[in-house]
């Protein structure tokens, strides 16, 4: 065999990109004008949005972005996979909505990855809700402590933000906060159940809180290849969501179940599996194309039309 046919096999190929991950000297991609604010939210638990979080976060931040991720989930993941300390009274993302904190106060960098910064979650969030509700902008403190001056002097390229599967004050918060919404979507039988109504609680969310919200990417996950079922929601996904749909998409893959046991992305813990070589490549092509933007000729969301009118009538 050649080294030409030696270079192309599928072995050699994750060989070399897990070689590219562990030193990402070269690796470059453009930066936003200004600071993309995203918010990755499904009502629908499971689908894989703490990981999508973690993992774009990452291979961003391997690019040399310099990426901030805002944990708003009472359970941690997110904190857990950025190394980030989240034990109880730990300056989090609790203290920063009720106002206890600033931004600056509850910030912590990645030892591993530096370009990587996490507001963590403690599970002081958990009573948040009820103690926002009495709060002046209870609606907007996420917004108000992230503000223009804080982010123009951090510097930060990308903010993610880690959502619970509900619609509470904390989802609110983070949707009033970001511009750009991405969805995980999983590829199973109920994987479109209740996203109507998500897209109906964004749409209200954009025309009375935040005029500047929109679905900018949509992240197929857990696909199997194996199945008819997989690839049948695929193609409802992408027939209902047009191009805003992510052309990369994420197999079902041990290695990214296995790999928030060990409190890692799964770039860290297997960066030559297919998992993360899908997270790569799907971060990747969300930060080359930029923002999708809404035109005229789509849904005021960013979605396509059809889906758009589904959501109005649920």
């Amino acid at each position: 065999m050649s080294p030409v046919e030696w270079d192309e096999t599928p072995i050699a190929e994750a060989a070399r990109r897990a070689s590219i991950i562990r030193n990402p000297s070269k690796l470059s991609l453009p930066r936003p004008e200004r600071t993309r604010l995203i918010t990755v939210s499904n009502q629908k638990g499971g689908v894989g949005k703490t990981t999508s979080t973690v993992n774009f976060a990452w291979t961003l931040a391997l690019h040399g972005m310099k990426v901030l991720v805002v944990d708003l989930d009472p359970q941690g993941n997110a904190s857990t996979a950025c190394s980030a300390e989240h034990r109880m009274g730990t300056p989090s993302s609790y203290e920063l909505l009720i106002g206890q904190n600033k931004a600056e106060e509850t910030i912590q960098q990645s030892e591993a990855n530096p370009n990587l910064y996490c507001i963590p979650a403690t599970i002081d969030l958990a009573g948040a809700e009820i103690e926002l509700v009495s709060m002046v902008r209870r609606e907007y403190r996420l917004h108000d402590a992230l503000n223009e001056d804080f982010l123009e002097e951090h510097g930060f390229d990308y903010v993610f933000i880690d959502c619970p599967p509900s619609l509470g004050l904390l989802t609110i918060n983070a949707m009033n906060t970001a511009t750009e919404v991405l969805i995980p979507i999983q590829c199973e039988y109920y994987a479109l159940e209740g996203v109507g109504q998500l897209l109906s609680n964004i749409n209200m969310i954009r025309m009375h809180l935040n005029p500047q919200i929109h679905v900018s990417a949509v992240l197929l996950t857990m696909y199997d290849a194996r199945t008819k079922l997989a690839e049948q929601v695929a193609d409802e996904v992408r027939t209902h969501f047009g191009s805003v749909v992510l052309d990369n998409l994420i197999p079902r893959s041990v290695k990214v179940s296995e790999a928030p046991g060990y409190g890692q992305t799964v770039l860290q813990y297997d960066p030559g599996s297919r998992g993360a070589m899908a997270y790569f490549d799907a971060a990747v092509e969300f930060a080359a194309r930029g923002d999708y933007l809404p035109t005229e000729s789509t849904a005021p969301i960013g979605v396509a039309p059809e889906l758009r009118l589904e959501a109005e009538r649920s």
